[in-house]
């Protein structure tokens, strides 16, 4: 590549910074978190945006609070709107000496909580982000007031899909996630029904902040934090996680769900309907994993609908 082509390369990568920049024109935030294990800060980053009830969004792997930024765009004129960046992903930072268990990111969770003193909280959770932020609920259940679900999972999986499965085997998995960050770019196809729903912009906000090596190892590690046995201390923790689900049965709840998803399967929104029957269903047909991003007006009318009928 000679110089002149080095300078076009280069200016067309600022250019779609710019552009997925342009979607996520919110004010960066964040608190220290410091590591139980060595006493080190890390970089904790938010977005809170808008007033009004506060909605907490979290998300799951490979995405980040990009993920949620049409919502927020969408909502931030009637609610306070805060989407969190879980240690190791999107634009909190991304230490190489670290747990990134499920107990961590929860924990995390819920010293953001505690730190904001946040309350009468509506829950809206993707993929690893139920697990998370449901497990931060059952900590402070008296600053919960309402869940809204997609496509995720609070108990040990019944199922490792072999695309997933794949990407934990020995060496080839480290090389994969890491060296061609291919979970997060196969994802931006795998994870939608329409290939064309995401635009290029939404696309490289996806993988934007997995950029090498050292900043994909939150990718790398939620992929080998899935348990496969019981005498997995993450196994353990989803099992008192689905437990502890029974206490929110009388909160207003919605679930959203792709069911196209070949990842949190129908199976997964059935396994929820069963402890909460009294909770609200909305089924895309035609829809993947990334409901909120592939359905996106869909989704922000459904979710806005839910929320102010449930507003007391």
């Amino acid at each position: 590549m000679n110089n002149e082509q080095a300078k076009e390369r280069g200016i067309e990568r600022a250019s779609m910074q710019e552009s997925w920049r342009a979607l996520y024109p919110f004010e960066d935030r964040s608190i220290q978190i410091k590591d139980p294990a060595d006493s080190v800060c890390h970089r904790y980053h938010y977005v809170d945006e808008g007033d009004g009830r506060p909605l907490l969004m979290v998300h799951g792997n490979p995405t980040w609070s990009f993920y949620w930024h049409r919502l927020i765009q969408e909502l931030r004129g009637e609610y306070r709107c805060m989407a969190v960046d879980h240690i190791g992903c999107g634009l909190s930072d991304k230490p190489q000496r670290y747990g990134y268990r499920l107990d961590d990111h929860i924990r995390n969770l819920v010293e953001l909580i505690d730190t904001l003193d946040l309350q009468d909280l509506t829950l809206l959770v993707h993929d690893w982000g139920g697990a998370i932020g449901l497990g931060a609920a059952l900590e402070r259940p008296e600053r919960f007031s309402r869940l809204v679900l997609f496509n995720t999972g609070a108990f040990p999986p019944p199922y490792v899909p072999l695309r997933i499965a794949a990407c934990r085997w020995p060496l080839f998995g480290t090389l994969a996630i890491r060296g061609f960050n291919a979970f997060a770019r196969a994802a931006i196809t795998m994870a939608v029904e329409d290939r064309h729903s995401l635009s290029p912009p939404v696309k490289e906000g996806l993988v934007a902040p997995y950029d090498n090596w050292k900043n994909r190892i939150a990718t790398h590690r939620f992929v080998q934090d899935i348990p496969r046995r019981a005498d997995h201390p993450t196994w353990k923790r989803l099992e008192a996680i689905e437990a502890g689900l029974t206490q929110f049965k009388d909160l207003p709840k919605c679930l959203i769900w792709g069911m196209k998803d070949w990842c949190f399967r129908p199976e997964c929104l059935e396994r929820f309907e069963a402890v909460w029957p009294n909770a609200e269903t909305h089924r895309f047909g035609e829809v993947g994993h990334y409901v909120v991003l592939e359905a996106q007006e869909r989704v922000n009318t459904t979710v806005r609908e839910f929320l102010r009928r449930t507003d007391a």
